[in-house]
């Protein structure tokens, strides 16, 4: 028997690894995926980071990257599996937990390859489980070529004619971004696009966060509860560029399907080809038989990861504690903070 479990080889297990490496506690990394970093390699193609090597590090090894160049999403796949390589950490891969149950003071965690069973259970999945696609999606012509940006790797899986890009965070405009040179490209949103540089003064806009106390700020502080009532804005220029050239067209929010066209919230309509929902995920703990941690919206109940079932904690949610707790620049201080509590607490 562990002491403890962490489900999850991501940034967030791995952070954790590193902490508990200087104890004494017996502890495993278990993971469905083959390779340590699968999980950014899968993504699509062009995905590349607004975060320099400084915030986009984990705990007691940076990022080796030139300054004021942008990591991509395979620099952070070997990235992580370097990190575990580099410290020794206990990661067991191709594991898929189908179920974990508390039997007696223990946590016994069914996996395809058998039963493993520890005294303290960190779960550390990520927040992006299953793709968020509107149930209307299912009534558009099958002409269409559907893709969630989950699938999405580039622009050869699309066929001829149009692309409608739906949602516009982040991901939905840089997708948009790379199709525009390809294809008539159309972007949906549901508000009003907000821009930031990645750049002041030859300085990283997170530099400025930093510096600024944004990266800083907790969940329940003035400036923490301000961001939480907004998304994030759309990093960088190029998408305004492309906008301003005619090559990437602004729709309304999507509403509703028309066989082989779309109907957006203005009453417009548009003949689509193919559409790329960029539209999030939803959280999925359907093998986690532990029903009181969640709430109805399908949320972890907790208080900086710390649950009300003594043993089990979480990590790499959003919002855990701060903004960057989802993310690489974040997520080693809230597994500190974790380590620090496991140290107290452990049974």
């Amino acid at each position: 028997m562990y002491d403890v479990i962490i489900i999850g080889s991501g940034q967030a297990g791995l952070s954790m690894g590193y902490y508990l490496k200087k104890t004494a506690l017996s502890f495993a990394i278990i993971d469905q995926n083959t390779r340590i970093g699968d999980t950014w390699r899968n993504r699509y193609d062009s995905l590349t980071l607004f975060t320099p090597p400084l915030y986009s590090s984990l705990p007691g090894l940076m990022l080796k990257k030139e300054r004021n160049c942008m990591p991509t999403k395979d620099d952070i796949a070997d990235y992580l599996e370097n990190y575990a390589k580099t410290f020794s950490l206990p990661v067991q891969l191709g594991i898929h937990v189908k179920n974990v149950a508390k039997v007696d003071n223990f946590f016994s965690v069914e996996t395809n390859k058998g039963v493993v069973e520890a005294r303290n259970l960190v779960v550390a999945t990520g927040p992006f489980h299953t793709p968020r696609i509107p149930s209307f999606a299912k009534k558009l012509s099958k002409d269409i070529v559907q893709l969630h940006s989950a699938s999405y790797k580039n622009p050869s899986q699309l066929k001829d004619g149009n692309v409608l890009v739906v949602g516009a965070g982040n991901s939905g405009a840089q997708i948009a971004v790379e199709l525009a040179n390809t294809h008539e490209t159309y972007l949906s949103t549901s508000g009003k696009l907000r821009f930031l540089p990645l750049f002041i003064m030859n300085k990283n806009i997170f530099w400025w966060f930093d510096k600024l106390g944004i990266l800083k700020a907790t969940r329940d502080s003035f400036i923490g509860r301000k961001l939480q009532l907004y998304s994030d804005p759309i990093f960088g220029t190029e998408l305004k560029t492309k906008m301003s050239a005619g090559l990437v067209h602004l729709k309304d929010r999507t509403k509703a399907p028309k066989e082989n066209e779309v109907i957006f919230a203005d009453a417009s309509t548009l003949k689509v080809d193919n559409i790329i929902w960029a539209t999030g995920f939803k959280p999925n703990y359907a093998w986690l038989n532990l029903p009181s941690l969640v709430d109805k919206q399908g949320n972890i109940i907790h208080t900086r990861g710390i649950t009300h079932e003594k043993g089990v904690f979480f990590l790499g949610l959003p919002w855990q504690y701060r903004r960057g707790s989802s993310l690489l620049e974040g997520v080693g201080k809230d597994a500190h903070y974790l380590y620090q509590h496991l140290l107290t607490h452990i049974r």
